[in-house]
């Protein structure tokens, strides 16, 4: 999988490492945003994204408002996944069209199948 890469929306460091380490492990590269305020001007500089992790809590915008800007700038083939510790969320996130739901803390067990799923295009919805 080594020509896949991922983009990352978090505004916590310590999610955006742990994703960064789980993505590692599967060869993919990424690009890890922690403003999304900044994401137009860093899409621009992107040449490829395969998927997209998206948390719904962020300040200045959240990842509806993000998910929105995401579905002007990317096709639709690019799966984007909630992922976020709101698992009540879950229908909302379904309604407004996310691709997938994965629940943090993320399972490191879990989450090698889920990437796989996703990327082969089976939605993933799975709150824990």
């Amino acid at each position: 999988m080594a020509t896949l890469h991922a983009l990352i929306i978090d505004d916590d460091a310590y999610s955006i490492h742990v994703m960064e380490r789980l993505l590692d492990q599967e060869d993919i590269s990424y690009t890890a945003v922690a403003d999304p305020t900044r994401l137009e001007g860093i899409l621009q500089t992107l040449d490829t994204v395969d998927i997209v992790f998206l948390d719904l809590e962020m300040p200045k915008l959240d990842g509806y408002e993000v998910l929105a800007m995401l579905k002007t700038h990317l096709t639709a083939s690019v799966p984007i996944v909630a992922c976020t510790v709101h698992t009540a969320e879950i229908n909302n996130t379904r309604r407004k069209g996310f691709f997938s739901f994965v629940a943090k803390p993320l399972d490191l067990d879990r989450f090698s199948d889920q990437l796989h799923r996703i990327l082969s295009g089976i939605p993933v919805w799975e709150a824990r």
